[in-house]
């Protein structure tokens, strides 16, 4: 059964201009993981954080609740599988949420060109 679906869409000169501008902004939002990831892909170094922030995104909009109740982006993990499949780890106040709601499953869908990332995701029961 399905709880939610979300859907997010940014532009990545947006969250490339919040790098560059916070040094901070980066550990705030991103996983220590994510970051070397991200890191590591030099030329697409912002369409991986744009992306990653659309999942996270995307995750808060599924849940219906926002970004709030003390849970924060970082406590959101977008990674990739051994195929290179992206998948999504949850922490902390989150990963409470996802539990007592009896969130058991997390689907997600990211694609990005060069100026506009977007990622969709499902949970279910």
């Amino acid at each position: 059964m399905i709880f939610g679906i979300g859907i997010d869409i940014i532009e990545t000169d947006r969250i490339k201009k919040l790098i560059i501008k916070d040094n901070s902004f980066t550990d705030k939002i991103f996983t220590p993981l994510e970051i070397e990831y991200c890191e590591s892909r030099k030329a697409g170094k912002y369409q991986s954080y744009a992306v990653r922030f659309t999942a996270k995104e995307a995750l808060f909009k599924a849940i219906g609740t926002g970004w709030r109740d003390n849970m924060s982006f970082d406590e959101i993990e977008v990674s990739n599988d051994e195929l290179g499949k992206p998948v999504i780890e949850v922490k902390g106040y989150v990963k409470k949420y996802f539990k007592k709601n009896k969130i058991k499953n997390i689907f997600v869908s990211l694609s990005h060109l060069k100026k506009i990332t977007i990622a969709v995701v499902v949970l279910e029961l």
